[in-house]
């Protein structure tokens, strides 16, 4: 008789490796779970309770998946597990925040060529810490090992969330008009987007020694600030009776590309040049990767990680309530479109 598992191990696969993975993420995923979760990690699929669907009026239900793309080679690279996790939760969490959803539930998938338990454990740890901050169920995920398809030392992450939103307060954009104003959160850095062109940008530089550009921080730890989630933000909106007629979470496709997937027919965007500052580590890949203004704008955030659209009689209580988590620009305004539907001006 083999060793338990050694065929499967001597294939490339280590059984022990995942289980040992679970035993040491247990702890922090069970933390996320409240009253609603039913049956603990380890079951074939989670459960929960939605009962509480039926104090909503016209409850609508908000899913979406997505990963974190070639962050992961950076976070290989330096053997830096701790955010990534965090960047794949807060991501999901923005990406349904846009119409207005509150997460309910989120599920994992992890991925390598060979699993290393302790890597394992501290990403999705990682996710369990944003779950809890934002009252989310991580409800349970998928660790796989697959020697062939990814390459040694390699990763991928992936997630999957649920939300739940009022059809009341559902935010589409439709209600858009020209005179509309704009604000702009800060993003906490690239989030989870651009990393191809950022990795080439910054080839040969020393990720880990303290970069005179960004005020002594590391490269290492600029490029992994983890994604923020602008939850809290949004939901102090609602609580002060602020109406919200568009949220953008800018993501892949920057500021040019992710603005008009909320804009009606006939409107656009005018953004003014100058209106938030450009942090010092876009500034940093543009110059070292000679990369023009117009690309940077279509890569990467630039430094907006949300847009605001509120009416212009609503922006002074929009800017009030927003100022208490931090930087609130005023960066554009939506514009009658007879051209593009997103520009820049002076």
């Amino acid at each position: 008789m083999t060793d338990e598992g050694g065929a499967y191990k001597a294939a490339g696969v280590d059984i022990a490796a995942g289980n040992l993975a679970v035993k040491l993420m247990k702890a922090a995923v069970e933390a996320t779970h409240g009253p609603r979760v039913l049956g603990g990690l380890g079951s074939f699929g989670g459960m929960y309770d939605a009962r509480f669907l039926r104090e909503m009026d016209e409850p609508i239900l908000v899913a979406s998946t997505d990963g974190v793309g070639t962050k992961t080679k950076v976070a290989a690279a330096l053997g830096r597990y701790d955010s990534v996790g965090m960047d794949i939760v807060n991501h999901c969490i923005d990406d349904i925040l846009v119409q207005g959803a509150v997460p309910l539930m989120f599920l994992d998938y992890v991925a390598a060529s060979k699993l290393d338990p302790q890597m394992v454990a501290t990403i999705v740890t990682g996710a369990a810490t944003a779950c809890k901050a934002a009252g989310c169920a991580l409800i349970g995920g998928e660790t796989a090992e697959m020697p062939g398809v990814y390459a040694p030392g390699e990763f991928d992450l992936v997630g999957t969330i649920l939300g739940v939103v009022d059809r009341k307060d559902l935010i589409r954009g439709e209600n858009i008009r020209p005179g509309d104003v704009v604000l702009a959160l800060p993003s906490a850095g690239l989030h989870t987007n651009g990393f191809s062109l950022a990795r080439r940008a910054l080839e040969g530089q020393d990720l880990e020694a303290p970069h005179p550009d960004l005020g002594g921080v590391t490269l290492a730890d600029a490029l992994l600030a983890p994604h923020r989630s602008y939850l809290a933000e949004v939901l102090a909106l609602r609580d002060a009776g602020v109406p919200i007629h568009g949220l953008a979470h800018i993501t892949g496709g920057g500021l040019i590309e992710n603005p008009p997937r909320i804009l009606p027919a006939g409107v656009a965007f005018r953004f003014f040049e100058g209106s938030w500052p450009l942090p010092p580590l876009f500034a940093l890949i543009q110059r070292l990767g000679g990369v023009s203004t117009p690309e940077m704008r279509q890569v990467f955030n630039c430094g907006v990680g949300m847009l605001v659209v509120v009416r212009p009689s609503d922006a002074d209580a929009a800017r009030s309530v927003l100022g208490r988590f931090g930087d609130v620009w005023t960066i554009g305004a939506a514009i009658e479109r007879t051209g593009p539907a997103v520009e820049f001006a002076g």
